[in-house]
């Protein structure tokens, strides 16, 4: 930036993983709710992904706007970074994935991953 500071990567969620977050909070009956997107220590990587339908947003989470909002803690963010969420409907199952490029090794699940 002109001024000298840096800003940390966004982290992105596509038109397809707001429009599956909105119909899962109306056939759960919470079409207020949003998607909060976390980041655990554990799995067999060293972190792994996190989502829940939740409510409402933490006063610091990171609120994206969409046909349903997603969540994201200050602390997670840090790790998703430059990270994109995204819906896939594949022949093993539909689900939430994440291309996260600080990931530096996954396991074959793709929710469990280790940074450098």
């Amino acid at each position: 930036m002109p001024d000298g500071t840096m800003t940390a990567p966004a982290f992105h969620v596509t038109p397809r993983a707001f429009a599956q977050v909105a119909e899962i909070a109306a056939r759960e009956g919470k079409p207020g709710a949003g998607l909060r997107v976390a980041v655990l220590a554990g799995g067999c990587s060293g972190f792994q992904y996190s989502f829940n339908l939740e409510d409402t947003a933490a006063e610091d989470d990171l609120v994206l706007d969409g046909p349903a909002p997603v969540f994201v803690d200050p602390v997670s963010l840090d790790l998703l970074a430059g990270a994109q969420l995204d819906w896939t409907d594949e022949l093993i199952g539909a689900h939430f994935a994440i291309k996260n490029p600080q990931a530096v090794s996954a396991c074959g699940c793709g929710t469990s991953f280790s940074i450098g």
